[in-house]
Order: structure tokens, then C-alpha cells, then sequence
């Protein structure tokens, strides 16, 4: 098993080499970030090379590489760091929690990000580059296209399509057979009940504050 190379020195990061490295039989050899972001010395107690030169410290037919990058620019980033790490050669590993529950049997696309508690019923499709926060619910049939980012406790429900490079909010609920065109952003506790259309934001009102405070309760 080739040794493995990180993409991005933030939480998300930290998380991965955390993830791969106890659940796991990789070996995280290092990190890499664009040579305008290089921090001081290490991370988690590893090397970090500029991204420019990752293929000559650490060379694609020894390493594979691993993008842990979040939902910025609606995935944007992500994905074009994805492509260039395969125009220098790397194959991209994906992570699935060994506490997740995926029972279907199509292959999960690269660099995914499936972290615990997720259940992924069978005959779903997971594409490339999607992460898939803990502890959401991915219906039999679902297809959730490349370069998705879904939240935490989020409910696909069966045959539904998520299309490329969505965004899918804390606690958001799609209802079954609908489609979310592309490039959606469904915001936190939405309940979609119809197809949407692409570029399409939905957002829920936060909760109001109360105008008592809480030590004026009488009772809790």
C-alpha cells in the first residue's frame, strides 16, 4: 500500500490525518499546500511541502494524495485540487469509516470523505470527491453527484439526485424521487419537497430570541 500525502494544513487536515491514520493501514508520509500558504515547520508532527513541488518530495508511484479541503467557493477548490493532483500523476485515496454503515455495493468515487455514523443504503451512488459529514442518511437509489459536500444528520431519502457540486446544510431533509440541480446550496434544517432547480439557495429563519432571560425562567 502506497504511503499517503495530504492536501491542506487546517481542520479539516487535521481531521483527515486523524481518520486515516487510526482507522486505517495508511501511513500519512506528509501535507502539502499551495507554496502562498506554507506555515512554519511542521504539522501534526510531519513535513509540509509546497504543493508545486509534492510530485519530486513525494512522488506519485510511491504516494497516493488526499485533498481535505471544506465547501469553499461551493466546492470549487476542493475540485480543482483534485484535478491537479491527478495531472501530477496521483491517484486520490478515499476514507470510509469503518462505523459507517454502506451497504451498497457501487464502488464510493476518489477522494470521498465518509466519516462515522453514515448510513448508505444499497444501490446508491457516492461520486467523486464527495464528503459525506457523520451521521447522515443516504436512501436506496440516491445518487449524489461529484464534488458534494453534505453536512452532518442531513436525510437523502430514496431516488433522489443530488447533482455535482452541491451543498447540503445541518439537519436538511429531501423528501424521495426529487432532484437538486447543481450547484444548490440547501441551508441548515430546510425540508425540500420538490425538485430544485440549479444555483438554487433555501435558508430557514434562525430561532428567535426570546426577549426574557434565562435566569428570569420560572421554570425550566
Amino acid at each position: 500500500m502506497k504511503k499517503l500525502v495530504i492536501f491542506g494544513c487546517g481542520d479539516i487536515g487535521e481531521l483527515a490525518h486523524f481518520y486515516f491514520t487510526t482507522d486505517t493501514l495508511r501511513e500519512v508520509a506528509g501535507f502539502t499546500v499551495d507554496a502562498a500558504y506554507l506555515p512554519p515547520g511542521q504539522f501534526c508532527g510531519l513535513p509540509v511541502v509546497p504543493f508545486e513541488d509534492v510530485a519530486s518530495a513525494f512522488p506519485p508511484a510511491t504516494h497516493d494524495l488526499f485533498v481535505a479541503l471544506s465547501y469553499n467557493q461551493l466546492n470549487q477548490l476542493r475540485a480543482s485540487k483534485v484535478e491537479e493532483a491527478r495531472d501530477k500523476g496521483y491517484t486520490l485515496a478515499t476514507y470510509c469509516s469503518s462505523r459507517a454503515t454502506v451497504l451498497t455495493r457501487e464502488p464510493i468515487g476518489e477522494n470521498g470523505f465518509i466519516l462515522e455514523n453514515n448510513t448508505v443504503q444499497p444501490f446508491a451512488r457516492i461520486g467523486r470527491n464527495v464528503t459525506l459529514w457523520s451521521g447522515n442518511h443516504i436512501g436506496h437509489h440516491a445518487v449524489i453527484g461529484d464534488h458534494c459536500f453534505i453536512t452532518s444528520h442531513v436525510v437523502i431519502s430514496g431516488g433522489v439526485t443530488v447533482e455535482p457540486r452541491c451543498f447540503i446544510g445541518v439537519n436538511a431533509t429531501l423528501r424521495d424521487h426529487i432532484r437538486i440541480g447543481e450547484r444548490s446550496v440547501i441551508g441548515a434544517g430546510a425540508v425540500i419537497l420538490g425538485d430544485v432547480a440549479p444555483h438554487s439557495l433555501y435558508k430557514t429563519e434562525a430561532t428567535a430570541l426570546s426577549p426574557v432571560p434565562s435566569n428570569r425562567l420560572r421554570k425550566l
